[in-house]
């Protein structure tokens, strides 16, 4: 087989950070591949394709109606502006028509993140303009209902580790205070792995990111209620058509998320058995002190949570998780608490010998031992 990374001149990655998109999301496994493949070798009309794909999703996972997209993203934009048009071709095909004064997404301070891009940027690619609630670490109903006026078109609500945990508004009561007020809700659930639950408290478009839990390629998928997403099947005439999917991606992210409802997926408990060895080696060498942690978000997710002491090391958690990345093998770890000393290993993406060459090149940094 041609070697990629000696053509290309790129190098090689092992991806012990999670499901990130600047590494490319999951691993496609060859079944799922050949499934693109079908897609990239025959012709369809894509239109009828993406609305049978998504008939034929909606009925396997029971929601109203489902849809496929180029990217979580794609699929937030597009919803926005399907509630900025609200149905009308004029602002359709002038999202941005400075006379539709009607463009207000309320989102919580604490969920206005920066995910690879500021949410920001893609709500106004849609035509929307945000409006926060509440404070960073705080934001309640009460705050949200004060930003509510004729101009709003909808809210949105950010489920994602990349948000602020404590002190948000409990999403069933989020979700049934935009219907009082009969504004659709957007939930932004690009990294979540249950595709029942917001549906079913009542949310009128959920996003999901098609190459995160469903290990799928590139693509998003949009489920909720059907009158929303046909709103949202009218973009293609717009902005839907600049963000386009490919009929490869729709085959594949549709047998990547048949194939993820139908098989078994490791316990919390087997997670951690994995991680048990590599923690024990770790902590046999001074100034490191390794422990099995639970996903910060609540996801079903165990990880390894490295601690460095600085002190004896002679090296922050910060230059450690740099020096991951340089050389011939990069190794991307989680590093949102490098700052406090502690960088995070995902296993999801990554095998036992790879786990290996993480363990030897952290020891390699610091000096330490290997294990005999």
């Amino acid at each position: 087989m041609e070697d990629i990374y000696e053509k290309y001149q790129v190098k090689q990655v092992i991806n012990a950070s999670g499901k990130m998109t600047i590494l490319g999301g999951s691993r496609v496994s060859e079944d799922i591949c050949q499934q693109m493949n079908i897609g990239a070798s025959h012709f369809f009309e894509v239109k009828d394709l993406l609305d049978k794909t998504g008939n034929y999703l909606a009925a396997l996972i029971g929601v109203e109606s489902a849809y496929i997209v180029n990217s979580a993203s794609g699929a937030i934009a597009q919803s926005v502006a399907a509630c900025v048009s609200r149905g009308k071709l004029q602002y359709i095909l002038d999202i941005y028509n400075p006379e539709n004064k009607k463009r207000e997404v309320i989102i919580c301070k604490g969920h206005n993140v920066d995910y690879g891009t500021p949410i920001e940027v893609t709500i106004g690619m849609g035509g929307g303009h945000v409006v926060e609630a509440g404070y960073a670490n705080k934001c309640t109903l009460e705050h949200i209902e004060a930003k509510i006026n004729e101009n709003t078109v909808a809210l949105i609500y950010v489920k994602s580790h990349h948000c602020v945990q404590k002190g948000m508004p409990d999403m069933k009561a989020f979700i049934e205070l935009g219907h009082r007020y009969h504004l659709p809700v957007i939930v932004d659930a690009a990294a979540e792995e249950d595709l029942k639950v917001y549906d079913n408290l009542g949310a009128d478009a959920v996003v999901y990111s098609g190459t995160k839990a469903f290990e799928g390629p590139t693509s998003g998928l949009l489920i909720g209620k059907k009158v929303f997403i046909d709103q949202v099947k009218k973009q293609s005439q717009g902005i839907g058509r600049v963000m386009k999917v490919g009929k490869e991606n729709i085959l594949g992210l549709t047998y990547a998320i048949e194939k993820y409802l139908s098989k078994e997926h490791l316990t919390l408990q087997q997670q951690s058995q994995r991680l048990e060895i590599f923690n024990q080696k770790l902590n046999a060498n001074d100034g490191i002190s390794a422990r099995i942690i639970q996903d910060g978000a609540g996801r079903l997710i165990m990880r390894s949570e490295i601690t460095f002491d600085e002190k004896k090391l002679s090296k922050n958690a910060l230059q450690i998780a740099q020096a991951l990345k340089e050389g011939e093998l990069h190794i991307y770890t989680r590093d949102y608490r490098a700052n406090e000393g502690k960088i995070e290993i995902d296993i999801r993406d990554v095998n036992d010998q790879e786990l290996n060459m993480i363990y030897e090149k952290i020891v390699k940094i610091i000096g330490g031992r290997k294990d005999e």
